[in-house]
């Protein structure tokens, strides 16, 4: 079958037939370019590759309300709509918001046949694994340990963790949080976590930055440039990543690193249109900022922002699962749908166990390997992991 998929594709470039004879759809359902543009090019990707339904191709994109959860129904609907298309055989939302369980479980009842797939689900877990086919989200609970590994290795001494009640509150969050204490006990690191006011409160995403651009520099005065600087949300990057280039100090990826957020605006990095969706050139640009900023190999991020693999990588995986070349839940052949998108990075993994306990083996969280910017990437996949660090446990006494 892919092998036809191949000859389609070739014929249609060369010889301007149509995309009529596609045997199957796929649903792409994702954020608006300006509500979260990784998300977005995810979904443009899969049409440069595949095509699009309108222009006789194989992948269909709806974009999301910007408020989607004040408009759930619409979500819920969106969603829907896919299954009235008798060739669709997969549904990928990238991410999973609020409205994809019930969305999901509406489209089992119609269409048994189609493939449910949810990138970064916001719902809770053991809901949507029930009613997904395959779910990926980043993995908070490895990078506890991962991100104190590598401030070891940038020289760090301390880690300063910065961020909030609601954060706190999370599940996978807090995990994240106590992992990363105790690991960083075992490393011969100091932890110390402070707080910032949440994006989502009344002070809005502008005061939240505007107190982390006023504050980290004390924060570096007391702690260090050798202080490796963390913050668990995104509306906090931009303010941090300045701060801690300015003052030379050590800079840690957050919860979904990507080059594209925080870093242009941080270092003043302009992009092209032509950019956009360019995961080489983006890094490039931002690497080389950092690298004249004079805190080359201090900084972390991904060289491919993790939200926008998991949506096109669900995507691919969802297609070579219907022409037969890979199984569903292969983590192999999940892995190397990834991969096919993030050439250079090497990805691991591990299952979702549940508050009950039970592993969820659709229910993938995932992370990339470490880059380095100024220097490189660190192999932080191939890291193994003291078991003792997923004890649900760890950290609480």
């Amino acid at each position: 079958m892919k092998k036809i998929l191949l000859i389609l594709l070739i014929l249609i470039v060369f010889t301007g037939i149509s995309w009529a004879d596609t045997p199957f759809h796929v649903g792409f359902a994702t954020m608006t370019n300006s509500q979260s543009e990784d998300n977005f090019r995810a979904g443009e990707r899969l049409v440069k590759e595949y095509g699009a339904v309108k222009d006789g191709g194989m992948v269909n994109v709806v974009t999301f309300p910007d408020n989607f959860s004040a408009e759930m129904e619409t979500v819920i609907n969106q969603i829907i709509s896919f299954a009235d298309d008798p060739l669709m055989k997969a549904i990928i939302c990238s991410p999973a918001v609020e409205g994809t369980v019930e969305a999901f479980r509406r489209v089992r009842e119609m269409r048994p046949d189609i493939l449910l797939m949810g990138s970064t689900p916001h719902e809770d877990p053991a809901m949507i694994s029930d009613v997904a086919d395959l779910c990926l989200y980043s993995d908070i609970i490895s990078r506890g340990y991962v991100s104190a590994w590598v401030a070891k290795e940038l020289g760090a001494d301390t880690i300063v963790y910065i961020t909030f009640p609601r954060h706190m509150s999370h599940a996978l969050i807090g995990r994240n949080r106590d992992i990363m204490k105790v690991a960083a006990a075992d490393l011969g690191l100091k932890f110390v976590q402070v707080s910032a006011p949440d994006p989502a409160s009344e002070v809005g995403i502008a005061g939240a930055q505007q107190f982390v651009l006023e504050k980290v520099p004390a924060w570096i005065d007391e702690y260090g440039t050798q202080a490796a600087f963390l913050a668990t949300v995104q509306g906090h990057q931009e303010p941090l990543i300045r701060r801690v280039l300015e003052k030379g100090a050590l800079f840690l990826a957050d919860m979904n690193p990507s080059p594209s957020i925080g870093w242009p605006g941080a270092l003043g990095v302009k992009f092209e249109e032509s950019d956009r969706g360019d995961w080489p050139k983006i890094l490039k640009k931002v690497e080389e900022a950092v690298v004249k900023g004079g805190n080359a190999g201090r900084m972390e991020t991904w060289a491919f922002g993790s939200i926008f693999p998991y949506g096109v990588g669900l995507g691919e995986h969802a297609i070579n699962v219907i022409i037969g070349e890979s199984e569903l839940l292969n983590t192999n052949d999940i892995m190397s749908a990834l991969a096919k998108y993030t050439p250079g990075a090497e990805w691991n993994y591990s299952f979702l166990v549940d508050a009950n306990d039970v592993k969820r083996e659709n229910y993938l969280l995932c992370y990339q390997d470490s880059y380095i910017l100024g220097k490189g990437y660190l192999k932080t996949s191939d890291l193994e992991i003291p078991e003792k660090y997923y004890d649900r446990d760890i950290g609480k006494n």
